[in-house]
C-alpha cells in the first residue's frame, strides 16, 4: 500500500534545483559532482543523474523568502568550492552546445538499471530543472491540486523557458527540455485519476507490470510526492537566476492558494477532468512559443494569450502577493514576460 504521508499545514513550500558544473577552459559540463559532496558535507547538496550535475534541496518552508534564504546557504557553499578549484557553474533547462553521450552517470544501482532498460532515451535526459513541492493536508486534496494545477503547465513552462538549444543547434523551440523527457514511458503528461483510490488502483497495475519500480522512476510534469506529502511541479527547465527560481516557484505558491480558493468555494461539486487533447496541445505551444503562445480556454476553445492569462492570473491574487510580501518576485515575471529576462530588482 502506498501511504501518503498527512501534513499538519498545508501549501508549504520546497524546492530542488539543479546545477551544471562548467570546465572554464571548454566551458563544458565536467564530472566532479563527488568532489563537491565529499568536501562539503552538506546533505542538501545531492548528486543527479550524470556526474555534472549538483542538486540543491532545501527544508520545508512557509514562504518563498524563507526558501531563498536556504537555497543561498548551500549554493555559497558550493560558489566557494567552485572558485577554488576553478570551477565555473551555470544553470539553464540544458546546456547549449554539449553533446550528452559525453556525460558519465553517477554512481547508482538505480541509474545503471534506468541506463540498461531505457538506453537512448536515459543518456538524452542530460537535462536540468526545477522541482517546486506544495504540502498537501491528505491524498485526495492532492489529486483535487493536481488536476487543477495541471492546466497551468503552459505558464510554468513559458515563465521557466531556458533550454532553445541543444547540441550546439538551434531547436526552434523556447523550452526543449520538456521534449527529451516525453519519449520516457513514465515521464510527460500524467494519467489524470479522479481520487487517490483509482491512484492506487494505477500505482498497483504500474508496478504489477514492472513498469515502475518505485514512485521514484514516475517523471510526470507533475505528480503526488506521498513520502513527502506533497504535489511536486517538476515542469520547469532551471531558470538562469536565482531571482527567477524564487519567482518562479512564489507563482506556483499562488497557483496553490488559487486552487484552494476554487475548491472552497465549489468544495461540494464533482470535478470533471480536464480535457487530454487541450492540455498536450496547450503544454506544445508552450514550449515552441514561449510567453508569445496563444492556448486554448477549454471551457470555449477560445484563443487566449498566455502572457495576458498570467497577468490576469497575478492581478486577482493581489491580496494574497501583498499578505505573502511577493511583489518584487512578481514585478520579475513581468520583466520575463515583457523583456524576456528577469531584472535586477533594486534593494533585494
Amino acid at each position: 500500500m502506498l501511504n501518503f504521508k498527512n501534513n499538519s499545514k498545508d501549501l508549504t513550500l520546497g524546492v530542488e534545483m539543479e546545477i551544471q558544473l562548467i570546465d572554464p577552459k571548454t566551458l563544458r559540463p565536467i564530472p566532479v559532482a563527488g568532489d563537491f559532496i565529499a568536501a562539503l558535507n552538506n546533505p542538501k547538496i545531492t548528486k543527479e543523474m550524470f556526474r555534472s550535475t549538483l542538486e540543491i534541496v532545501s527544508g520545508i518552508a512557509d514562504q518563498v523568502q524563507d526558501i531563498a534564504s536556504d537555497l543561498a546557504l548551500s549554493l555559497a557553499q558550493i560558489k566557494e568550492f567552485a572558485a577554488e578549484n576553478n570551477i565555473l557553474l551555470a544553470s539553464t533547462g540544458t546546456h547549449p552546445t554539449a553533446d550528452y553521450n559525453n556525460r558519465i552517470l553517477s554512481p547508482s544501482d538505480r541509474y545503471q538499471q534506468l541506463m540498461d532498460k531505457n538506453q537512448w532515451i536515459i543518456k538524452r535526459m542530460a537535462v536540468y530543472g526545477l522541482h517546486v513541492h506544495i504540502g498537501m493536508l491528505n491524498a485526495d486534496e492532492c489529486i483535487r491540486f493536481n488536476n487543477y494545477l495541471i492546466q497551468f503547465l503552459p505558464h510554468l513552462i513559458a515563465l521557466s523557458a531556458s533550454s532553445p538549444f541543444w547540441k550546439g543547434n538551434d531547436t526552434g523551440l523556447n523550452a526543449s527540455r520538456p521534449t527529451t523527457y516525453e519519449a520516457h514511458p513514465t515521464a510527460g503528461m500524467p494519467i489524470l485519476v479522479k481520487d487517490w483510490p483509482q491512484f492506487l488502483i494505477l500505482y498497483d497495475q504500474l508496478l504489477q507490470t514492472h513498469s515502475i519500480q518505485s514512485m521514484k522512476d514516475v517523471w510526470w510534469d507533475l505528480r503526488p510526492s506521498p513520502g513527502y506529502g506533497t504535489l511536486e511541479i517538476r515542469i520547469c527547465d532551471a531558470p538562469a537566476t536565482m531571482l527567477e527560481v524564487e519567482s518562479i516557484t512564489a507563482f506556483i505558491h499562488l497557483l496553490a492558494y488559487r486552487c484552494k480558493m476554487v475548491n472552497q468555494i465549489d468544495k461540494d461539486s464533482t470535478h470533471s477532468l480536464p480535457t487530454s487533447w487541450i492540455l498536450r496541445e496547450n503544454k506544445w505551444r508552450a514550449i515552441r512559443f514561449g510567453v508569445e503562445a496563444e492556448i486554448i480556454k477549454e471551457s470555449t476553445l477560445e484563443m487566449i494569450s498566455i502572457k495576458n492569462d498570467i497577468h490576469q492570473i497575478i492581478s486577482e491574487m493581489a491580496p494574497f502577493i501583498r499578505e505573502l510580501r511577493y511583489q518584487h518576485y512578481m514585478q520579475c515575471l513581468n520583466d520575463i514576460l515583457e523583456k524576456g529576462i528577469a531584472l535586477f530588482v533594486k534593494g533585494r
